[in-house]
């Protein structure tokens, strides 16, 4: 059996720096804590990438819709450019039956009218679009019978035809040169 020498003097105060049996379980909660640490740090890391990841993705989704919908933007544009060139225009109008407007008449601030309002030149009938037969209805309409065709003397004002309502002759317009009174609106 051997026996530990005894330190004297200067080794024993040595010695007695050195960590014996009873000073290693204080090493373990330091060690342990140095580990949790480390441990922790390495998971809250592993959660920032994954967030981060995640945006990511969200970022590249909605890139990818801003694209989709400027293209989109961009067709629809090109759509309302196509309708509003003139030429376009002008087909919708003619299979429409619309016709290009007359002279046109103004009226100044003063009440005055510049210019004399002209009629619409009226299509030629080769022209013309084809009729359209409105949808059908669930309940079926009567239509007025045809007026007769206008025959070239004048009916009496006071006695209108039974076969439709009484003609309307248009108002002439008065004429630049002859000012009328100024108009107003009934106050």
């Amino acid at each position: 059996m051997s026996k530990k020498p005894e330190l004297r003097g200067r080794a024993a105060r040595l010695a007695k720096l050195l960590p014996q049996g009873q000073n290693q379980a204080a090493r373990t909660p330091f060690v342990l804590l140095v580990v949790l640490l480390l441990g922790g740090g390495l998971i809250m890391l592993l959660i920032l990438n994954s967030s981060l990841n995640e945006g990511s993705f969200q970022v590249s989704e909605l890139k990818r819709q801003t694209k989709d919908l400027t293209e989109e933007k961009q067709e629809l544009q090109r759509d309302v450019d196509g309708y509003a060139a003139p030429d376009a225009l002008q087909r919708r109008a003619d299979k429409l039956g619309m016709v290009p407007g007359g002279d046109p008449a103004f009226l100044n601030p003063d009440g005055t009218v510049r210019g004399v309002p002209g009629a619409a030149a009226a299509r030629p009938s080769a022209l013309r679009p084809q009729e359209v037969a409105p949808p059908a209805a669930s309940v079926p309409i009567s239509a007025p019978p045809p007026a007769p065709p206008a025959v070239s003397a004048p009916a009496p004002a006071a006695a209108p035809t039974a076969a439709g309502p009484p003609a309307t002759v248009p108002p002439t317009p008065p004429r630049p040169s002859q000012p009328g009174p100024p108009t107003t609106s009934g106050r």
